[in-house]
């Protein structure tokens, strides 16, 4: 297929609708009016960076710019979404072509409007929430193949740590050491294999935990810094107390 076979469908359904149509006016695929009324329609096979330039750049003429390209096949839905969510950022309009339709071959999926951004709240929410649980800033921005640290294995590898140093222990004897409020679902799940419940209530660290564990140096060493300490502090108010 060649741009040039998306014209006749769209120069057809234009002057089914009154407007005069034109080709390759000032670079522009096509341009059709009514009255004062000016359209410009940007022919492409494929919705790339190219095209959006070109289409914004026309904008600097007439705010009614549409992009035709072919229409595409529902197995790329998923990969649509984000093409359509940028078209409607840009306030471009969206015209499918299916040549292969006698009978509808153009499809005005949007017209170009005014962008109402709308923050979604939550998903700020859960990023503000990550980071202010990631303590130390141990991923590479634009990493694909790499295991990201989350929050969630952090407290994980936390939790590895202390039951390393306390094995066999308690959600509750944990919690005292600051191991977090998710500390029993981590044990629960056990998302990595990195633990055991060897009788109920009460947990162990597995082989692969200790073997994870050598991944995460800085933390280890962070979180058998941060026990010793939080140690030495519930051993001397149980001290005074006794006194």
């Amino acid at each position: 297929m060649k741009e040039s076979d998306l014209f006749e469908p769209v120069k057809n359904y234009l002057k089914a609708n009154g407007y005069k149509v034109r080709a390759e006016v000032k670079n522009c695929d096509i341009t059709a009016t009514k009255n004062d009324e000016l359209i410009i329609i940007e022919l492409k096979l494929n919705a790339n960076l190219q095209l959006f330039i070109q289409a914004t750049d026309r904008q600097r003429i007439t705010d009614s710019v549409y992009v035709a390209i072919p229409k595409p096949s529902l197995r790329s839905k998923k990969h649509w979404k984000g093409i359509l969510h940028i078209l409607r950022r840009l306030e471009l309009g969206l015209i499918f072509v299916d040549v292969d339709n006698p009978v509808n071959p153009v499809e005005i999926v949007f017209h170009p409007i005014e962008f109402q951004r709308k923050k979604i709240s939550k998903r700020k929410k859960a990023i503000l929430k990550e980071i202010e649980n990631r303590s130390q800033n141990l991923n590479v921005g634009g990493s694909n193949k790499k295991k990201i640290v989350t929050a969630y294995k952090e407290n994980a590898i936390q939790i590895a740590v202390y039951l390393k140093e306390l094995a066999p222990a308690s959600p509750k004897k944990l919690r005292e050491y600051d191991s977090g409020k998710k500390t029993l679902s981590i044990l629960y799940s056990n998302f990595y294999g990195w633990f055991q419940r060897i009788d109920h209530g009460i947990y162990d660290i597995t082989v692969k935990g200790k073997q994870e564990l050598k991944n995460f140096p800085g933390l280890v060493k962070k979180y058998e810094k941060y026990l010793k300490k939080r140690r030495k502090t519930t051993e001397h108010t149980e001290n005074t107390e006794k006194k």
